[in-house]
Order: C-alpha cells, then structure tokens, then sequence
C-alpha cells in the first residue's frame, strides 16, 4: 500500500476534530481554545506516543498528528494517526515522536 501524502486539509480537519473535543471535555466554547501546536509526525510504534500499560503495539513507524490546545490554562496534547481521530493523551503517558519526523 502506498503512503498517503499528508494534505493541508487533513491536518485542518484533525485539528477541528480535536478543537471539538477539546470544547466537549473542558466545557468552553471553541472561540475561547487556543491551538499551540499542530504539526504532522511520525510516532515510533502503534501506541501513537500515548502507550497504555500493559498493552502491546505495532513496532513500526506510524505517520500522524500531534496538536496542543490551550483550554482554560490547561494544555491538551492530542495525537492522532493519519486515518483516525484524535485522542486527549495524559501528560503522564506522552511521549514524543520520532526527532523529524519525516518518512
């Protein structure tokens, strides 16, 4: 299967996505959320930089979304692959992505 190139557009709409949810859990209209960082990057295996324990993850290199979103003081770090939705990952299970994170 080919890599799919990464489009303007699909980092738009992961960040709307995380936007969203980010309203959703901090009960704050979007207009009030401030988006730190939203950037395209390559996690290091399946757990997409938030691994749960005690789970077991694909070790290869998955091309995604990291996007921070400042909430009423609080940061949200979501992360995302490229075809799936955004999750809220705990800062006590983030870890960071591939150093250029281009593949």
């Amino acid at each position: 299967m080919a890599h799919r190139a990464t489009t303007a557009a699909d980092l738009k709409s992961t960040i709307d996505a995380a936007l969203a949810d980010a309203a959703r859990r901090t009960k704050t209209d979007v207009s009030q959320l401030k988006v730190v960082s939203a950037e395209s990057v390559t996690w290091s295996d399946g757990s997409m930089g938030c691994p749960r324990p005690d789970m077991g993850y694909t070790q290869a290199l998955v091309p995604g979304y990291r996007i921070r979103i400042l909430a009423n003081g609080q940061l949200l770090d979501y992360h995302a692959g490229q075809r799936g939705m955004p999750f809220l990952c705990p800062p006590e299970r983030a870890t960071d992505p591939v150093p250029d994170s281009r593949i």
